[in-house]
Order: C-alpha cells, then structure tokens, then sequence
C-alpha cells in the first residue's frame, strides 16, 4: 500500500474517532469534513479552510480543478450533521469559479480586503442590536461575505445595511440564519 494511503487511512480512523467522541458538534463536523478531504485523492486538504457553524460548513480557499471544487463540496454534503454547505472556493482551472472571486489579487487589495473586514467588524461588535461575536466575516475584492446566526430578521437585516454602508464596500453576500430562542 502507498504510503500516502496508510496515512489517509491513519489520519481518516484519528478522525472518525475523534467525530465519534464529539457527536454532531460543529468541531466533530468541521474535524469529519476535513478527515474526508485528507482521505480523498481528488481533494487537497491543505487548499481548502473547514468552519462550521450550527451545523454549516463553510468552505473557503483556492483549488487547482473545478473538479477539485466539486469533490470538496459532494464530501461536505455527504457528512453526518451537515445542515448545509457554503461555497467559497475558487477553482484556478475553472471558468467563472463559484461563490468566490478572483483569488488572483495584489497586495493592495488584500490589504484592503482586510480593512473592510475589520470596519464591518467593527460596526457589527459596535451596534446594539447586532450580536457581531455571533457573525463572522470575509472579504474578497471588496465582497463582504457575512455567515453566522442571528436572533431575528432586524438582527439580520441590520448586520447588512451595516456591511453595505462600510466605506469600500462592493456588495454583500450574507448566508446568516435566523435562530429563534
């Protein structure tokens, strides 16, 4: 057996136990997701970022194939306790790439990608009627993408407006659930 094999499978048991212990938790998914990627011959583990939050896995990160893209994101779907999945992968091959934009950026832009985030941050943390711990957020090419749970739609909407107020701000992408108490 290759020895990349003996240690997919290696790293896929550690995995698999490691979810079996934790349950449905977000942390036993987002380890489960990224045990599955490491498995897999298609998918580069160290290319794409798992987070999950109440059960949505976001992913995030460059690929080489638009086959890779797909192969990451069929894996993520077909794991106990996804709820839904997030596609923030650009595919380097592909033609037009998914949720995510251009990965090819100066150093200006990521610099300032950067400071958007940190602005909307900023505004979400500041504002009463945002819980902003509860959101988190990204930028790409001045693209806001806001993912997370919030107490109800003025939360919700609130958290937008605010996003597409900050100063650079292209357009927002918002994936955030309304979770009722």
């Amino acid at each position: 057996m290759k020895a990349r094999n003996v240690l997919s499978l290696i790293a896929l048991a550690a995995g698999l136990s490691l979810v079996a212990s934790c349950g449905t938790t977000d942390t036993g998914i987002t380890t489960a997701v990224k045990s599955k990627f490491i498995a897999d011959e298609t998918v580069k583990s160290a290319q794409i970022e798992v987070s999950t939050k109440d059960g949505v896995v976001t992913l995030t990160g460059n690929v080489d194939s638009q086959n890779a893209k797909d192969r990451a994101i069929q894996l993520a779907k077909a794991t106990t306790g996804v709820v839904s999945v997030v596609d923030m992968i650009s595919a380097r091959q592909a033609s037009g790439g998914g949720d995510a934009p251009d990965p090819s950026r100066s150093v200006g832009e990521v610099i300032t990608d950067a400071g958007i985030t940190m602005s909307v941050k900023t505004q979400l943390l500041d504002d009463p009627l945002v819980k902003g711990l509860k959101i988190d957020v990204d930028t790409r090419d001045a693209v806001v993408f806001l993912t997370g749970s919030v107490g109800n739609d003025a939360e919700k909407n609130k958290a937008i407006q605010l996003a597409k107020e900050t100063k650079g701000v292209k357009d927002v992408k918002a994936n955030l659930t309304v979770q009722k108490s």
